[in-house]
């Protein structure tokens, strides 16, 4: 059986609080076919200072101005070289060592699997668990019912960026959730839902801080359904909302 190479991007900006828990989660993991990106837009805090103490375990180090977190995403497509492409944003962790081992192992057996994803729980800093995001098993036409899989969980292979494209900038907050929809949704792509916490985000994630209006990320939310085809966007938007409310505990 092949092994399957995995490139996992982390994208950084004055992430000096949290990128060394994210880095040390990678570095622990037991999987060694793998190569770890990291794209910086050019903190202005200590960040570059902390990924460059790990060097030996990163591939490669780019810290540049860019256009947001999407047009680093990007940049790290570009570069990457693995058969399948992952995002671990730098506020987040892996749950268990084993994370990147039962992602290749599911792409290695299955050749007709494009694109993987899993659970995530929402953490404080110190662990504590306050939200659960439980995807369940994807049936085709489920984005119209508000449904979206944890964008940190994603896993695809590199070939859908070539065919369906990357990130698009003009769809602000809601540039994962459109490219998952444009992959799954419009795509047809073939997914597997891994029943497993993967991984830990920490709670205040770009589309949840305060400052970005919440009136914006629902235009945004809605301009990827309409582009994408969903059926009734203005039902999917509540719905996707709900999903949300239900996550708590």
């Amino acid at each position: 059986m092949h092994p399957v190479k995995i490139s996992l991007i982390t994208v950084s900006y004055n992430a000096a609080a949290t990128i060394d828990k994210c880095i040390h989660s990678v570095i622990d993991q037991d999987y060694n076919n793998m190569e770890y990106i990291i794209i910086d837009g050019a903190s202005t805090d200590n960040t570059l200072q902390i990924v460059k103490k790990y060097h030996d375990h990163i591939n490669l180090i780019i810290s540049e101005p860019d256009k947001g977190i999407y047009d680093a995403m990007n940049k790290g497509i570009s570069v990457a070289t693995g058969d399948v492409i992952g995002m671990l944003n730098a506020d987040d962790y892996f749950a268990t060592p084993t994370v990147l081992k039962e992602i290749a192992g599911v792409f290695a057996a299955n050749h007709n699997i494009d694109a993987l994803y899993a659970d995530l729980d929402f953490v404080k800093p110190n662990g504590k668990v306050v939200r659960k995001w439980r995807s369940g098993k994807y049936t085709e036409g489920k984005f119209n019912y508000g449904w979206m899989p944890p964008h940190p969980t994603f896993y695809c292979r590199k070939n859908l960026y070539d065919k369906w494209g990357n990130y698009r900038l003009d769809i602000g907050t809601a540039a994962d959730y459109e490219l998952m929809l444009r992959f799954i949704h419009v795509g047809k792509v073939t997914v597997f839902y891994l029943n497993k916490v993967l991984i830990n985000m920490l709670i205040g994630g770009v589309s949840n801080k305060k400052s970005i209006a919440l009136v914006k990320v629902l235009h945004f939310d809605m301009m990827a359904m309409y582009k994408n085809g969903l059926i009734f966007p203005p039902i999917s938007l509540i719905l996707k909302r709900l999903r949300k409310v239900r996550q708590f505990f």
